[in-house]
């Protein structure tokens, strides 16, 4: 199984726990901040993103699997954090079931407390999970979303190749990344953005510049683009695609499994 320069990225050079651990100390620190701080930095852009997704989705759901009448379709959300995906989705797809995933229990706190005053118990349960490793069984779910979570899995092909195990065949993994402008003068703005202003932020509203230093550093050395593609492929996804979005911004990667 291959290793990526990002699986050797990590928030706290310092530290001798390996990714995962430290990937969940992170968020479990910022966990009461981070709703905001998704919106203050994107500018709300990201809930675009995630709808865009949704539509990837919805359209998966509804064509590529054949379910019983009245059955719910089944989602599993990994790295579901504070459930932003998860709600969104409940919200926009109608007979769905969604299972969110998060190692970092603080995440998932918020999450629940979020979901309660929705009164979306019904349609999502949260639990802590770990996306390498995931504790379900093979063909459980119609679809699999991953909204700017793959770039924290320790071994990203382990964890794809586990999504893939509990997809049905003819299933829709959706992913959602950040990735790298490529339009002159953007990709420097970005670039600066993600290297000062983003850890800077961070610092005052969280206490915490780790977290988006970790942000910048993780975005750089992810496989983006026509390479994560390939990664896809290889991994056993089949039909895979990919749309750049907000000038390249952001990346919408969908695969499914072979019927």
């Amino acid at each position: 199984m291959a290793n990526y320069s990002h699986d050797r990225i990590v928030p706290f050079k310092d530290s001798e726990l390996g990714k995962k651990q430290q990937v969940a100390e992170m968020f479990d620190k910022i966990a009461f901040h981070y709703d905001f701080l998704n919106r203050f930095l994107s500018g709300g852009i990201d809930l675009y993103w995630r709808r865009r997704a949704i539509r990837e989705v919805g359209a998966g759901i509804g064509y590529g699997i054949v379910t019983a009448a009245g059955t719910n379709r089944t989602i599993l959300d990994v790295a579901t954090g504070t459930a932003d995906m998860a709600i969104m989705m409940a919200r926009h797809l109608q007979s769905v079931r969604i299972t969110g995933v998060d190692i970092s229990t603080g995440m998932l706190e918020i999450g629940r407390q979020k979901i309660d005053r929705l009164h979306l118990g019904s349609k999502i349960a949260l639990q802590t999970g770990d996306s390498e490793s995931l504790q379900f069984p093979d063909a459980s779910f119609d679809a699999i979303t991953v909204a700017f979570g793959v770039r924290n899995f320790e071994n990203l092909e382990k964890g794809l190749k586990e999504m893939l195990r509990v997809l049905k065949p003819g299933g829709t993994l959706v992913v959602l990344e950040f990735s790298h402008p490529r339009t002159p003068g953007i990709r420097q703005f970005y670039d600066l953005y993600l290297r000062l202003v983003a850890p800077n932020i961070g610092k005052m509203v969280s206490s915490n510049r780790e977290a988006y230093q970790y942000l910048n550093d993780s975005v750089k050395a992810f496989p983006e683009g026509e390479a994560f593609i390939r990664i896809l492929a290889g991994c056993g996804y089949a039909d895979t695609r990919l749309h750049r979005l907000s000038l390249g911004i952001c990346s919408l990667y969908t695969g499914q499994k072979q019927p």
